[in-house]
């Protein structure tokens, strides 16, 4: 089996390239608490490239507008349904942000009108190498009263054969994760911890 390649999907509208020292920080995390072998760098694929079909995980963010072309959403639509794995998340953790509001829009036109549903905070997502018993972890830019002023008790999904494929977070993970890791040891507890849930998940379902 390959090593894991933590791959960030670059799209031609908003802005893709958020939170750079996130995937390092993960990537980390996955050698401390895994046996799962790791590509030490993230790769930066384009959604117009075959080549993304090469990798199992993939992760897009942003806080702008997302506006996929025509060859995006046809590459999206066919990573997911073939058994690829996106996790998305809102670096404005705000409901109704450019970035939520044009990203929702576009898995409507590709999955239709219902496509992303709340997932349950029992879901098996959860428990897949640490167990958060309340569901996804909060983060600080919440509970500091930032974006919406809404802490998001769970997280959305377009879920494809019984699995998911596509995990929503309107919560900014990418920013919470947005640390150097060697300033870990500052942390009561490490946050980064539920990134390897998402990761563990993608790769054993």
């Amino acid at each position: 089996m390959p090593p894991f390649t933590f791959v960030r999907l670059q799209y031609r509208s908003g802005n893709w390239d958020t939170d750079p020292r996130m995937p390092t920080n993960l990537l980390h995390s996955l050698i401390e608490y895994t046996t799962v072998k790791v590509t030490e760098q993230e790769k930066v694929v384009s959604l117009e490239s075959a080549e993304l079909f090469n990798y199992p995980f993939s992760y897009l963010s942003g806080h702008k507008l997302v506006q996929f072309n025509k060859k995006e959403r046809s590459n999206f639509e066919m990573y997911v349904r073939n058994g690829g794995f996106v996790f998305v998340d809102d670096c404005n953790h705000d409901v109704d942000g450019l970035f939520a509001r044009s990203f929702e829009e576009e898995m409507r036109q590709i999955f239709g009108q219902n496509a992303l549903k709340k997932i349950p905070n029992n879901h098996k997502l959860y428990k897949s190498f640490f167990t958060f018993e309340d569901g996804p972890p909060t983060t600080s830019f919440e509970l500091n009263g930032w974006g919406d002023d809404l802490v998001h008790d769970y997280l959305k999904a377009i879920e494809i054969n019984g699995r998911i494929a596509v995990l929503y977070s309107n919560k900014d993970y990418g920013c919470e994760w947005d640390y150097d890791f060697r300033n870990k040891r500052w942390l009561a507890e490490d946050n980064t911890k539920f990134g390897v849930n998402i990761i563990m998940y993608a790769l054993t379902s």
